[in-house]
C-alpha cells in the first residue's frame, strides 16, 4: 500500500449542520455501499442515533477513491458527533487524522459547536478544509458565510466547496479536495517498532474487547503478542480488520491504517482508551501521547428494579466504560432504593443516554430507578 495515497479524516461540525448527511453521500459516491443496502445515517448504528437524529458515537469506515488524476487513494473517514455534549468523542477522533471537513450550515453560518471543533481540530495540527452546505436552502447566502469562516476563524474558503449533502451536488468536489489538500500519514513506517493508538473500544460478547486502533508505524499481524504500554498487559492478537462499515478481516493493518483489532480481552481494566498497543518482539521505547483525563461533570445514581440485578448493573456499566471514558461509578446504598451506583457522566444528555442503553440493549435489559441529575459547585463565600 503506497503511503501517499493514504488520507485520514474526520467530519467536525454545529450539530445538523449535515454531517452524516455528508458521510452517507460520499460512501455512496465512492461505491463503498451498494445502493440497495444505502439508508439514512448509514454511520450511526446506535438505535438512539437513529431515533433523536444525533451522532453519539464515532464511527470509522474505509473507503476507496479513484481520482481524477487516475490514481486510486485510501479513504479513512471518521464521523464525529456535533453535539457538545460529546465533545470527549470528537477529541479522539482527531488524534486519528491528518486533516478535517468543517462542515457549516450555509443558512445558519458558524455557530457555537463550529469554533469549538475547529479549536480541537487546530489543537491536533490538522488540515481543515471548509465545506459549506445546504446551498439549496432558499435562505442559504453561501458567500456570507464565506466570510464568516475567514473573519473568524481565519481560514480562507475562497475556494470551499459549496455542496448539497441532501440532493448529493457537488460531492465530488469534497473528495478532490480530500486529495488535494489533506496530508498523508507522517512517519508512517512499516519496519518501525509498532505504535498503534487506541482510539475507541467497544464490547463484543463473543470476541471480549474489541480495540479501534490508528496505527501509528509498524505492522500488527494476527497471532503476534502485543503490549498495551499503560498498563503492561500482554495478548495475542486473534483478528484484525477494517470496516466498510461491515467488518472485514485481514492478516495485518499497516502503519498508515485505521483498523480494529481483537485479542480474547476478557479483563476489561487493562483497556484504556488512549493507550499505546507495541509488540512484545519489537516494542517501541516510547508511547504515543494519549488523551487528558475527563471529569465528570454530572451525577446521578442508578438502582436496579429487581434487586437481583445489581451483579449484572455492575458488568453493563463495566462494558459501558469500555467505549466511554468520561462514565465513572462507585457502589452506594440508599434506605428506599437499596444497592445501587453512584454514577457520574460528562453531560446531562450522556447520562440520559446511557439509562435507556441499559434498558433497552438486549445483552442487559436492566431497568432502573434513575435519581435526579446534579451539579456538584464550589461556593466562594
Amino acid at each position: 500500500m503506497k503511503k501517499s495515497h493514504i488520507r485520514n479524516f474526520c467530519i467536525i461540525a454545529h450539530i445538523d449542520h449535515g454531517k452524516s448527511t455528508l458521510a452517507d453521500r460520499i460512501l455512496e459516491l465512492t461505491g463503498t455501499v451498494e445502493k440497495r443496502e444505502m439508508q439514512n445515517q448509514l454511520l450511526d448504528s446506535m438505535d438512539l442515533e437513529r431515533e433523536r437524529g444525533i451522532t453519539i458515537k464515532l464511527n470509522s469506515v474505509q473507503l476507496t477513491y479513484h481520482a481524477k488524476n487516475g490514481e486510486k487513494y485510501i479513504f479513512h473517514l471518521i464521523d464525529t458527533p456535533g453535539h457538545v455534549d460529546f465533545t470527549y468523542e470528537v477529541s479522539r477522533s482527531l488524534a486519528a487524522c491528518e486533516g478535517a471537513l468543517l462542515v457549516v450550515d450555509a443558512a445558519q453560518g458558524i455557530e457555537a459547536q463550529t469554533l469549538a471543533n475547529v479549536y480541537l481540530a487546530i489543537d491536533n495540527n490538522l488540515e481543515i478544509i471548509p465545506v459549506i452546505n445546504k446551498i439549496d436552502l432558499p435562505s442559504a447566502d453561501p458567500e456570507r458565510v464565506k466570510a464568516e469562516i475567514k473573519k473568524i476563524i481565519g481560514i480562507p474558503a475562497e475556494q470551499a466547496p459549496l455542496i448539497s449533502a441532501k440532493t448529493g451536488v457537488n460531492i465530488d468536489q469534497v473528495l478532490e479536495a480530500i486529495v488535494k489538500y489533506i496530508p498523508a500519514p507522517i512517519d508512517a513506517d512499516d519496519n518501525k517498532p509498532l505504535c498503534a493508538l487506541i482510539f475507541d473500544s467497544y464490547y463484543d460478547k463473543y470476541r471480549g474487547v474489541m480495540l479501534s486502533v490508528r496505527v501509528k508505524q509498524g505492522i500488527i499481524k494476527v497471532r503476534e503478542k502485543i503490549k498495551l504500554m499503560s498498563t503492561n498487559a500482554v495478548y495475542d492478537v486473534t483478528e484484525v480488520g477494517i470496516k466498510t462499515p461491515k467488518e472485514v478481516k485481514k492478516d495485518q493493518l499497516e502503519a498508515g491504517e485505521v483498523g480494529w483489532i481483537a485479542a480474547s480481552i476478557k479483563t476489561i481494566k487493562d483497556i484504556n482508551v488512549g493507550d499505546t498497543i507495541t509488540s512484545v518482539a519489537n516494542p517501541a521505547q516510547e508511547p504515543l501521547l494519549g488523551y487528558k483525563k475527563l471529569n465528570p461533570m454530572v451525577f446521578c445514581g442508578l438502582y436496579p428494579i429487581d434487586s437481583a440485578k445489581y451483579k449484572d448493573l455492575k458488568e453493563a456499566l463495566e462494558k459501558i466504560q469500555v467505549s466511554d471514558a468520561s462514565l465513572v461509578y462507585e457502589p452506594e446504598t440508599s434506605q428506599a432504593l437499596g444497592f445501587g451506583f453512584r454514577c457520574g457522566f460528562f453531560r446531562i444528555i450522556t447520562h440520559g443516554c446511557y439509562s435507556r442503553t441499559l434498558r433497552t440493549r438486549i445483552q442487559f435489559r436492566i431497568s432502573c430507578h434513575r435519581t435526579i441529575g446534579n451539579l456538584p459547585c464550589l461556593l466562594n463565600k
